[in-house]
C-alpha cells in the first residue's frame, strides 16, 4: 500500500526499462520491487547491514533488535547487495510442507529446483520436525562442488479460528562456506573439512549422486 502511494510511478518507470517479454514477468517484477521497497522501509539498509555484521548475522538476535519478525530478516539478508556497500552473499527460500516453493531470493550460485521438490538431504526439509524459531545449521555441498552453510528453522503461521488451522512453512538461508565465519551459525561446525559436509542436489530428477540412499528417482 505505502509502495503504491509513495513510488508507484519510479517501479513502473524500472519495470518499463526493463523491457519485459510478457505481461506476467512485469507483474512479477513489480511485486519483486513492491516487496523490496517494503523491506528497506522497515529495515533501512546502513542500519540493518551494521547490526547484521555486528551481530554476526545471528537471525534471532537480528529479529529482536529490529523489531521484526524471523521470516522478514532471513529476506532482507538476501538483499544485502548494493555495490560498495556490500553484505554477505546469502539465498533464501520459503517452502511448503509439501516441497512447493513460496518464495526464493538469491545472492549466491546456490541452485534451486525450477519444478517439484528439493533435496531431502537439504536441512530445510528437517525443520518442519523441530519446533517453530528453532535453527539447524548444515555444512552442504552442491553437485558443483561449491560448499554452503545452510541455515534452516521454521515458523507457523496462526489462523484465526479452529476450523481454518494452522499453516507452516520452512525457512532455508545460506551462504558459500568461505563466508562462514561472519556467521555465528558456524560456531562448531567442521567448516574446513570436506569430508564432513552433506552431499546434496537440487533435485533426485537431475542429480548426479547414484549412490545417495535417499534418491527418490
Amino acid at each position: 500500500m505505502i509502495a503504491d502511494l509513495c513510488v508507484k510511478d519510479l517501479i513502473a518507470e524500472e519495470v518499463k526499462r526493463a523491457n519485459f517479454r510478457t505481461s506476467s514477468a512485469q507483474g512479477i517484477a513489480t511485486l519483486a520491487l513492491r516487496n523490496y521497497f517494503a523491506g528497506a522501509l522497515l529495515l533501512p539498509y546502513d542500519d540493518f547491514l551494521r547490526t547484521a555484521t555486528e551481530c554476526r548475522h545471528d537471525i534471532q538476535l537480528l529479529s529482536n533488535r529490529m523489531d521484526a519478525s524471523i521470516e522478514t530478516v532471513c529476506h532482507r539478508l538476501s538483499t544485502l547487495q548494493r555495490a560498495g556497500a556490500n553484505g554477505l552473499p546469502f539465498y533464501f527460500v520459503k517452502i511448503d510442507r509439501a516441497g512447493n516453493v513460496v518464495k526464493r531470493h538469491s545472492a549466491t550460485r546456490f541452485q534451486f529446483a525450477r519444478f517439484g521438490g528439493s533435496c531431502p538431504r537439504w536441512n530445510v526439509h528437517q525443520a518442519f520436525e523441530q519446533n517453530s524459531n528453532k535453527f539447524t545449521a548444515q555444512i552442504a555441498q552442491m553437485p558443483d562442488w561449491i560448499e554452503y552453510l545452510c541455515i534452516a528453522t521454521s515458523v507457523t503461521m496462526h489462523q484465526g479460528d479452529y476450523r481454518t488451522g494452522e499453516r507452516r512453512y520452512a525457512l532455508g538461508i545460506g551462504c558459500e562456506v568461505k563466508y562462514a565465519d561472519a556467521s555465528v551459525y558456524a560456531d562448531g561446525l567442521a567448516v574446513n573439512d570436506v569430508s564432513s559436509s552433506e552431499p546434496i542436489g537440487v533435485i533426485c530428477r537431475i542429480c548426479p549422486r547414484d549412490d545417495c540412499d535417499q534418491r527418490a528417482f
